[in-house]
């Protein structure tokens, strides 16, 4: 869980439990998986708290990966 709950997360008043939520799992695995693994999320608010939060990370959602992959 990336710790937003959908709008949850963006509420000022939740960030540092959307923080440490993300925090206890995800957070450290995309940074243990590396710079150039692919990180990819269904939902926007995931996206935008993996990109808040890993430097230099850039989320994809799943239907960006399937059309990529539909046009080789």
């Amino acid at each position: 869980c990336c710790g937003m709950a959908g709008s949850f997360g963006h509420e000022k008043s939740h960030y540092d439990v959307a923080k440490a939520v993300g925090e206890e799992r995800l957070f450290p695995a995309i940074r243990e998986a590396g710079s150039n693994a692919r990180v990819v999320t269904e939902g926007f608010s995931c996206r935008h708290q993996i990109e808040h939060h890993i430097q230099d990370s850039h989320p994809s959602h799943y239907a960006q990966v399937l059309s990529e992959s539909l046009k080789r």
